[in-house]
């Protein structure tokens, strides 16, 4: 059985599955791709309880937001130095699933398997006046996070 959907990786897990899934999983490991901005200025996931540390690797660089075409070589260098073996489930976060599910896609064919995208990100999609962290996403799940 493949870890591949038709879409190029293991699929699309809401914020609140992907943490019941961190947590159930001890070889599962959430990267989160946002900006270093984000994470300083918006916050970052806490897995404290989980007993785990998300990983931390810009998709793209604030602010020019160009793509890191190293980033699947860069990131397999991070996951083999923080011991993660090959069949791991990766979880992949940003602000609202775009940008992870990028990285998803990229790391399943660097030959990570399975690679999921949390789909409504750190701050989940727009609310009806504009605004994230209301209708989806790790914050409004009332998920643990941290604010530096």
């Amino acid at each position: 059985m493949s870890n591949e959907s038709a879409a190029g990786y293991a699929g699309d897990l809401l914020a609140t599955n992907a943490y019941e899934l961190l947590a159930g999983d001890e070889f599962s490991i959430l990267i989160d791709v946002r900006t270093q901005a984000e994470w300083a200025y918006v916050g970052a996931p806490d897995l404290t309880d989980l007993g785990k540390t998300p990983l931390f690797i810009e998709w793209q660089s604030f602010p020019a937001m160009h793509v890191d075409p190293d980033f699947p070589s860069r990131l397999s260098a991070m996951l083999e130095a923080a011991g993660v073996k090959s069949g791991a489930p990766l979880l992949f976060l940003c602000r609202s699933g775009a940008r992870s599910r990028q990285a998803a896609i990229a790391m399943t064919k660097a030959g990570w398997a399975p690679c999921y995208n949390i789909s409504d990100g750190f701050e989940g999609p727009l609310d009806p006046w504009r605004r994230r962290n209301v209708v989806g996403g790790w914050r409004a799940g009332n998920l643990p996070w941290a604010q530096s």
